[in-house]
């Protein structure tokens, strides 16, 4: 792809690990990008990357370059990697939501679970619902909501607006039921 990726492979064969760096440097953001396409939790992707380089060090004498690069390379182990932590991921949450969780003491709590408010976001989207927990429930700022996530604030602000139409949709149909 680049003289920079031929001359980095060629250190990295000779067991230079700053070389490594080097292209950890230049391909992680792009790789990133293509796991977090793949994984529904945000640090599953950044562990794809890792484990994609992880195995690039480990497996560097039969890694096949095109055009002296070794990112499709990348680009493929970063894919199996973000498809095995997303399946390991499903399997643990299956386990949790198995467990039978014990009895909540607290009065707030258990209000919550008796009412409507959990089945009215259990519809909410995936991305929605990280966003009204973390601003609603949780009391962070639509900024630090933002930053958690990794997304823009104007992309917050907009999520919010349609959760929270949605959940007084929802629980408005609950009430009249």
């Amino acid at each position: 792809m680049t003289d920079f990726d031929s001359d980095d492979w060629d250190r990295v064969l000779s067991g230079d690990s700053a070389a490594l760096g080097d292209l950890f440097a230049r391909h992680a953001p792009r790789l990133f990008r293509h796991a977090a396409r793949l994984v529904s939790v945000r640090e599953d992707a950044k562990d794809a990357v890792v484990i994609a380089f992880y195995e690039l060090w480990r497996k560097r004498t039969t890694v096949r370059l095109v055009d002296g690069s070794p990112l499709p390379w990348l680009l493929n182990t970063t894919a199996n990697s973000a498809r095995n932590l997303e399946r390991s991921s499903r399997r643990y949450r299956k386990l949790l939501e198995s467990i039978e969780r014990p009895p909540e003491s607290v009065a707030d709590v258990a209000h919550f679970e008796d009412s409507s408010v959990p089945e009215a976001l259990d519809k909410l989207t995936a991305r929605e619902r990280s966003v009204v927990v973390l601003t609603l429930l949780e009391g962070y700022s639509e900024r630090e909501a933002a930053n958690a996530l990794g997304i823009p604030v104007g992309t917050v602000k907009s999520r919010l607006a349609r959760a929270k139409e949605r959940l007084r949709s929802e629980l408005s149909l609950t009430q009249e039921a």
